[in-house]
């Protein structure tokens, strides 16, 4: 299937909840990279509304006593992939969501200029299911559709000791075998 985008880079195949968390581009930047997150609300408990709420400023900081510390936070994502793997869209792909905070990627700091966020819904602790990877695999084939996609990363690779997502459980072979030729973060031993 071929993807449709629509104008400012909305994919027609995923559920739109626009975010007004978001900016311009700086002028001349291209979209070089993707940046795998992954995330969950609460922390390590999935299938509900809250990171959709959180990425909307409608999180109800008094449903938990995490959401309590994140509430005021303005942040956002290209899209989420749900466990079940649907794809939500946040932001349009042509501007720039607020998803990496203090980034570099090979040498270019601010990588929310050059980059799209996918989150994925799932923990550092959890493996992610296989649906997600397949969605995951069909998000990038249409993002480097219409883009000149050249890395992909993950946050703790563009945020060193600040971040830790995706995490030890995400499978960085299924990406590697996919796109040999993208640049993307050393192997690790295990």
């Amino acid at each position: 299937m071929t993807a449709i985008w629509q104008p400012d880079g909305w994919l027609s195949e995923a559920t739109r909840r626009p975010s007004p968390n978001f900016g311009e581009r700086p002028a001349g930047a291209e979209v070089s990279l993707i940046v795998i997150h992954n995330i969950s609300l609460p922390p390590g408990e999935f299938g509900g509304d809250w990171v959709e709420d959180f990425f909307l400023n409608r999180l109800d900081a008094a449903a938990h006593s995490y959401f309590a510390e994140i509430a005021g936070l303005e942040v956002s994502a290209h899209f989420y992939l749900r466990r079940d793997g649907r794809v939500i869209q946040f932001v349009g792909c042509d501007q720039r969501a607020w998803h990496a905070g203090c980034s570099a990627w090979r040498g270019r700091d601010n990588c929310n200029d050059f980059s799209v966020g996918i989150e994925l819904e799932g923990s550092d602790e959890q493996p992610f299911a296989a649906v997600q990877y397949a969605a995951l695999l069909r998000l990038i084939d249409a993002l480097r559709a219409r883009y000149p996609i050249a890395a992909l990363a993950g946050h703790s690779d563009i945020a060193p000791g600040r971040k830790s997502d995706p995490g030890p459980n995400f499978n960085w072979a299924v990406v590697r075998a996919r796109y040999p030729e993208l640049d993307l973060p050393p192997e690790v031993a295990a």
